[in-house]
């Protein structure tokens, strides 16, 4: 043992021990344990040789006697143990656990306080020779246990829903650097030894929930807080089933150790609090109902409710069935499922379902049909929490039926009469055909028929569709394009055939065919006849009567007149100016007395002069086709038409209110017509909103305008931001704006503009009016939040080419369970305001523009700072910056961020100046300096350096041949005078060395 010590403290004199060596190294100390805990101290050797497995031996050196050894283990020798140690080594209290063959651990299970001391590990030689070191030792302090854990032992009866809250108190006194760590557990009813950890307060002060608590945790029901100097409260919001059971506390105190590892060194327990959890009756009916008027083309709306004295959030998942077939359902996590044939009429805007509050679902078809009569069932199941072991299994059923059946139409009153009430027409006039539909309330379509006479065959004429498309019937294409045969709709309910210049065989039946859509499918239809007889002109008499007649009609456009139409006298009809815009629009009807026109539609284009020129043709000839010639021509006064648009009579509701709305909820905004003008108009909604947080100028969320198109505001720069708004039309009179999940951006004044457009038949709309409706301020109910951004402004000066950071503090960061976003804003002088860069509450940046990136960095530095830096500004920098710092908290469940509070900055005035130029970068922006000062004198140096060598080397030369030269004269003489001299090998004399080496050396 002498020996092996001297080893030891040699070695230990040496910084580090050579390669070969044996070392014996135990963890560094000293090793701070509590009296009554456990300790593990670890041994390892390295550098050994003979077998793998080495002998290890524990001694103690105890403070009163240090330099007596207590042997206290072996691996290997059983009598190593001292009888003071024997007992304790027998009952495994003390015992060596071997890691490896080269490691071991040595365990006490319960320190006393003469375990205190220098512990030796000890690693007897199985080298040839002593070589390195062969012991290590470590310090052991035993301490007192100083941890006190309380909290008192309570029985708590508690409904599902309640809350609970427990605190225990939790000290120590050690005198050395301790952290602590306390955990809340749950015991299972009945009794067991597995406890369920709910949340922890780790020694790094970081909370940690239990696995079956997290998403209890994350959603705020579930906390851990400290109170005072030695409270830790458990708070649960609301309770559950599952919470039953016996909660205690434990706390743990830790060490750190030399060697930078944390180790426990007491644990202590509370006693035992009884928690009762009364489950809630989460039964619940199911009630439906409906709104609708039951008719074809109609809407059908049904709501499905459910009647529950719980007051929690149920998980519910409900399925609609119509004649016991599946059409579609919504789960409990919101997820919409439609089948095939429902999916595509969803797709098509003319089916929806939804939950419209946590306990309704509404199911919406938009035009009823055949096909949607029968027999609705509402199915909604409960299904169970995800804080149970049974995610997703169903808890409770319910359901209701409603028998719904479409409300059979009433027989339509059909009128199909002639202009003039006239059944006698004379050949080349105009046959004018009315049909009249009253009572129908959807669109309608007509087809007309010609049953000749003398034939029981109809001829189709045409056919007049909902969308206003014509179709003409092959028999009547050629007179059609020629523009003798017109169908037109007068109004919602008439519809009007006209046939220019009649032919003999237009006599016989017409029938009037009107089909009322009251679904896209199809609908009811009506039809009646009249007929109508020609009389051919030869049985025409009147002197003037007989001569066939050319009409002529112009139209006077800034002055000039310009033929617009002529019906020639044999009935041809030939189109003069603007041939496609007149002939929709204009029908000539005639007599052989009188004619007629007349503008359908007109519009303000059609403001001008109007003139009719009439020639009368006498044929030369007795034939009825032969040759003609004028006979006769007047031309009419003219008439001044002059077009003004109708007065609007558009009244919508206004006032003002304000609605408060809960945090994540939706909102709805009216907009209400309460007159219109009568025609074919159709209005335009635009919604525009002013923040509640500043700003002076509306901004434009939304327009529908007035072909049903919706267009998004520039102001929305966010797909987030647009997907909170929808727009809606309720009937003809009534808009609403919905605003999902309500947040603090969202509160501010509200209102709608609707303006009356006119459609003309030349294709363009005419707006007729404006009004603005009601105001509507949204505010959040108070929740307690309070965010205050610091309103100091600066001004910073600064030199181009510089960074610059600018700073936005909050007063206060709050609730450390809040997240903060900012958007950072930049206005210049005489120009609007520009978003630079946003940091969104998950950390996610987000720039104005993406080259913004290049030369901005925008970051937090602190819980309550946020940075705005501008790398090498540039002049075009200055300007003002703000900031606007949002607060985001979770909500509902599953848990959502939603903001809750804003606020703006201060200004800061960022002036730009510009930098003096140094005398490098005066030479660097002036490419003649820079020739001057540096090219040109590098070019003519090389010339001037190359000479330089060139000379110095001829000049060497030549003074090495003249030193050759007289060296070879000396020689020759010295070589004559001395007798007797010695020469070496070479004929040199020995202090003497040859030329050519000498040269050489030289060279």
């Amino acid at each position: 043992n002498a020996c092996v010590l001297c080893f030891t403290n040699n070695a230990s004199i040496s910084s580090e021990l050579s390669t070969g060596q044996r070392r014996v190294t135990v963890q560094k100390g000293p090793l701070y344990r509590a009296k009554g805990y456990p300790v593990s101290i670890a041994c390892n050797v390295t550098g050994h040789k003979g077998p793998s497995e080495q002998t290890f031996q524990w001694s103690i050196y105890q403070p009163d006697k240090p330099e007596r050894e207590i042997q206290i283990i072996s691996t290997k020798d059983r009598t190593f143990t001292y009888a003071f140690y024997s007992l304790r080594v027998q009952t495994g209290d003390i015992y060596v656990e071997r890691i490896q063959g080269n490691s071991v651990l040595l365990h006490i299970g319960k320190l006393q306080p003469q375990d205190a001391g220098k512990y030796e590990c000890h690693t007897p030689s199985t080298d040839g020779n002593f070589f390195g070191s062969y012991s290590d030792t470590v310090n052991l302090i035993v301490i007192p246990d100083t941890l006190s854990v309380t909290m008192s032992p309570q029985t708590l009866n508690r409904e599902e829903g309640e809350s609970l809250a427990l605190t225990c108190e939790v000290s120590k006194a050690t005198t050395q650097h301790t952290h602590l760590s306390v955990s809340w557990y749950r015991l299972p009813e009945g009794g067991g030894n597995q406890a369920t950890e709910i949340i922890s307060l780790s020694k790094d002060f970081i909370l940690i929930p239990g696995s079956s608590y997290t998403e209890r945790f994350l959603a705020g029901d579930v906390r851990l807080d400290k109170t005072g100097n030695t409270g830790f409260r458990l708070s649960i919001g609301r309770l559950l089933p599952v919470d039953q059971g016996q909660l205690f506390c434990e706390a743990t105190e830790w060490i750190q150790d030399p060697d930078e590892t944390w180790t426990f060194i007491t644990r202590k327990q509370t006693d035992k609090a009884t928690v009762m959890v009364q489950p809630e009756d989460r039964d619940f009916q199911v009630n439906i109902s409906v709104v609708s008027s039951f008719a074809i083309g109609q809407p059908l709306r049904l709501i499905c409710s459910l009647l529950s004295k719980s007051k929690q959030n149920q998980r519910l998942q409900v399925v609609w069935y119509l004649n016991d077939t599946d059409i579609g359902s919504i789960d409990a996590s919101g997820v919409l499922d439609l089948k095939k044939d429902y999916e595509e009429r969803a797709n098509l805007g003319e089916l929806q379902v939804s939950k419209i509050n946590p306990k309704a679902f509404t199911f919406t078809i938009s035009s009823m049909g055949p096909q949607d009569e029968g027999v609705y069932r509402c199915e909604v199941a409960e299904m169970a929490s995800s804080h149970t072991d049974f995610l997703g299994r169903t808890q409770t059923k319910r359901f209701a039926d409603i028998n719904i059946q479409l409300r059979k139409p009433t027989a339509k009153n059909m009128e199909l009469s002639m202009e003039n009430g006239k059944r006698l027409v004379w050949e080349g006039e105009t046959l004018i055909f009315r049909c009249k539909v009253n009572g129908a309330g959807n669109p309608l379509s007509v087809v007309w028929r010609h049953i000749p006479v003398n034939l029981q065959q109809p001829e189709l004429i045409g056919s007049l569709e909902t969308d206003g498309i014509v179709h003409l019937g092959p028999s009547y294409k050629d007179r059609g394009n020629r523009g003798c045969i017109r169908l037109e709709k007068e109004n919602m309910t008439t519809f009007r055939l006209e046939i220019f210049n009649a032919l003999m065989t237009d006599g016989g039946a017409y029938e009037c065919k009107v089909t009322e859509f009251q679904s896209k499918n199809g609908g009811l239809s009506w039809a009646q006849k009249t007929s109508v007889t020609l009389n051919p002109l030869s049985k025409s008499i009147g002197s003037f009567s007989s001569l066939p007649l050319h009409r002529i009609a112009e139209y006077s456009l800034e002055g000039a007149l310009m033929r617009l139409v002529t019906v020639t006298h044999n009935g041809t009809v030939e189109w003069g100016y603007s041939q496609v815009q007149w002939q929709k629009k204009i029908r000539i009807s005639q007599s052989s007395s009188h004619s007629q026109l007349l503008i359908h539609d007109a519009t303000k284009e059609d403001t001008g002069i109007y003139q009719c020129q009439v020639e009368a043709y006498r044929r030369e000839t007795q034939h009825t086709y032969g040759p003609t010639r004028v006979a006769a021509m007047v031309v009419s006064h003219p008439l001044g038409i002059n077009i003004t648009l109708p007065d609007s009579q558009l009244m919508v509701k206004s006032g003002s209110q304000v609605q408060e709305i809960s945090i994540n909820m939706e909102a709805e905004i009216k907009c209400s017509i309460i007159s219109q003008t009568k025609g074919k108009i159709k209005v335009s909604v635009t919604w525009y909103f002013l923040p509640l947080s500043g700003g002076t100028s509306w901004l434009k969320i939304l327009k529908t305008n007035q072909d049903d198109i919706v267009q998004y505001g520039d102001d929305l720069h966010t797909l987030r931001r647009k997907q909170k708004f929808h727009s809606e039309k309720i009937s003809k009179d009534l808009f609403q704006l919905h605003i999902l999940n309500m947040d603090n951006s969202d509160q501010g004044t509200y209102h709608c503009t609707v303006e009356e457009w006119l459609w003309t038949t030349g294709g363009s709309w005419y707006k007729l009016g404006e009004k603005e409706s009601e105001k509507t301020e949204l505010k959040l109910k108070s929740i307690g939040s309070k965010l205050n951004v610091m309103k100091t402004n600066y001004t910073v000066t600064t030199p181009e080419h510089k960074d610059v950071a600018i700073n936005c503090s909050l007063e206060n960061p709050g609730n450390s369970e809040s997240l903060f976003s900012v958007v950072w804003f930049f206005k210049e002088e005489h120009s609007g305001v520009t978003i630079l860069a946003e940091m969104q509450h998950d950390n996610i940046l987000k720039y104005g523009k993406e080259e913004y990136g290049e030369k901005l960095h925008c970051y937090r530095s602190s819980a309550g700072d946020f940075v705005l830096k501008l790398q090498s500004v540039e002049m075009t920098d200055s300007g003002t910056y703000w900031c606007n710092v949002e607060e985001w908290q979770l909500h509902a469940n599953p848990s959502k961020w939603v903001s809750q509070a804003s606020d703006e900055s201060g200004r800061t005035q960022l002036m730009v100046l510009h930098s003096e130029p140094t005398f490098s970068s005066r030479i660097c922006s002036s490419s003649l300096l820079l020739h001057v000062l540096v090219i040109y004198p590098f070019i003519i140096f090389i010339p001037l350096l190359i000479f330089t060598l060139y000379f110095y080397r001829k000049t060497k030369k030549f003074s090495l041949q003249s030193s050759k030269a007289q060296k070879e004269k000396a020689l020759w003489v010295d070589l004559k005078g001395a007798e007797g001299n010695i020469l070496n090998y070479n004929g040199y004399k020995s202090d003497e060395k040859p030329e050519e080496e000498e040269e050489n050396e030289i060279n």
